[in-house]
């Protein structure tokens, strides 16, 4: 099984993630590991969890999540976009 990279593979930064890309270059991984901490305070002050009541696993856990955002491009967006309305139309029938 491979693996997919949203930033792009072999090297290779998609356009609309180089200013990600050279944000990622810049920043020294205390700095990105203090943003994940900062955010997974967050989510927990804010009740951005779910519990897994099959499992005794005590206390609940975190929505998972990324700190590098997800990036659209115009054509990726437009194609999202259509079945998103489309999806809302239907719901709303």
């Amino acid at each position: 099984m491979g693996i997919f990279d949203e930033m792009g593979l072999n090297g290779a930064c998609r356009a609309q993630y180089l200013p990600i890309d050279q944000w990622l270059s810049a920043t020294p991984s205390q700095t990105l590991q203090l943003k994940r901490r900062e955010a997974e305070l967050i989510f927990r002050r804010t009740g951005i969890t779910f519990a897994v009541y099959s499992e005794n696993a005590g206390p609940e856990r975190l929505i998972p999540f990324d700190i590098i955002p997800r990036v659209l491009d115009g054509r990726e967006w437009s194609f999202l976009a259509r079945g998103l309305e489309q999806r809302v139309k239907a719901l709303n029938m």
